[in-house]
């Protein structure tokens, strides 16, 4: 099957990538990005995103989210939930406002200003918890900070779109067309029932399945609770990757979590997180991009210091050095899935022209590839 010369392609490439990255001292995650841009249509057109891509990538990223819970230290967030909040707000106000104003720049109506903002409010922190890890930073208080911000982030975007599409009428084809009061309500309940099961329920979850009489029991029972929580977060309009994270964070606690790491990271490294990394360099064309080659300059160059001056500030505020301030910052520049996921939603209900939509994921996907050149450079930084 094609399918299988594909993978095979994507592995080799993300493999040598990533090896030379880390010759010159480069977390592994850029040349693998890298390689989605070069193999896919913005250059050698040898692998367009479809299918059997998005699946692998969309496994991979609930993979890399589960292994940041469960690497994650849970006294640190709740010691750092507050400055989380503070770094998510202002870290979607002035990308918001800034998106708004590049939209009027090039005569978008009203609507089209919001949902830009809406797009490049959003923070996909994967990415930057590659680099985390990479540079032992996951555990810091500004990681820890970063995390918390990044989830704080997505749900609020999701409520943002919620208000969006009801204000137009529950336009966007493929977005929930739940009432927002009632998608608020399922959320809310979403959030309560993973902290019951986390609470009282995975740790007996886990014991049970250690004695099931299978290769490897604890793993398997680990992977059916991140996946579902993956799967419930995505049933009440969330991100995937909110339900795999938290389910990380809730076996992070119990006795296994060490042996549920060693176990978890070679399936999601050897196959579906490199896919994941390539599938964002896959939506980079040149299509449109000559065209509004100054929308898409513009809106890369704001989509990047908005965020990084925002989220920075809000760290500020929550009382963080200026070096650990940009650090937190850099971290929160990723638009990632997330943002390619809202640009989707909003081109199926015509809210952006298909030129203005190259020039959007062009935005994207350049800002989510700097993303870790800038944050590694932060965390530099922060360690002289």
């Amino acid at each position: 099957m094609e399918q299988f010369g594909t993978l095979s392609l994507i592995l080799l490439a993300t493999a040598i990538a990533g090896h030379f990255s880390a010759r010159v001292n480069f977390p592994p995650v850029i040349g693998q990005l890298l390689v989605g841009v070069l193999l896919g249509p913005a250059v050698l057109n040898w692998i367009r995103p479809d299918d059997f891509i998005t699946t692998f990538s969309n496994i991979g990223v609930v993979l890399l989210m589960f292994i940041g819970g469960l690497e994650s230290d849970l006294d640190l967030l709740k010691k750092y939930l507050k400055p989380s909040l503070l770094v998510a707000l202002a870290g979607m106000i002035l990308p918001i406002a800034g998106s708004f104003l590049v939209g009027e720049l090039f005569s978008f109506n009203f609507v089209e200003n919001m949902f830009l903002g809406v797009i490049f409010a959003a923070t996909s922190v994967s990415i930057s918890v590659e680099v985390l890890k990479n540079m032992r930073q996951l555990d810091s208080p500004e990681g820890t900070t970063i995390l918390g911000a990044a989830v704080v982030d997505d749900v609020l975007s999701i409520i943002v779109l919620s208000l969006l599409v009801s204000l137009e009428g529950g336009k966007v084809e493929g977005a929930s067309q739940t009432p927002l009061w009632l998608s608020l309500i399922l959320q809310l309940l979403f959030f309560v029932g993973l902290f019951v099961v986390s609470r009282y329920v995975v740790s007996f979850l886990m014991k049970l399945g250690a004695r099931w009489l299978i290769p490897v029991p604890e793993t398997v029972m680990a992977l059916i609770l991140g996946l579902g929580a993956a799967y419930f977060a995505e049933l009440v309009g969330l991100s995937a990757a909110i339900g795999a994270f938290f389910a990380g964070i809730a076996i992070g606690q119990t006795p296994y979590s060490q042996q549920i790491d060693r176990k978890v990271e070679p399936i999601g490294y050897a196959m579906f997180i490199p896919v994941f990394f390539v599938s964002v360099g896959l939506n980079l064309t040149l299509t449109g991009l000559a065209e509004d080659f100054w929308l898409f300059l513009i809106l890369t160059v704001v989509s990047i210091f908005s965020k990084w001056v925002g989220a920075g500030g809000g760290a500020l505020l929550a009382k963080f050095n200026g070096k650990s301030a940009a650090m937190i910052g850099a971290g929160m520049i990723s638009r990632g899935e997330m943002a390619l996921i809202i640009a989707q939603l909003g081109f199926n209900a015509h809210l952006l022209s298909p030129a203005n939509y190259s020039a959007v994921i062009g935005a994207i996907v350049v800002t989510t590839l700097c993303a870790p050149i800038i944050l590694r450079q932060q965390i530099k930084n922060l360690k002289k």
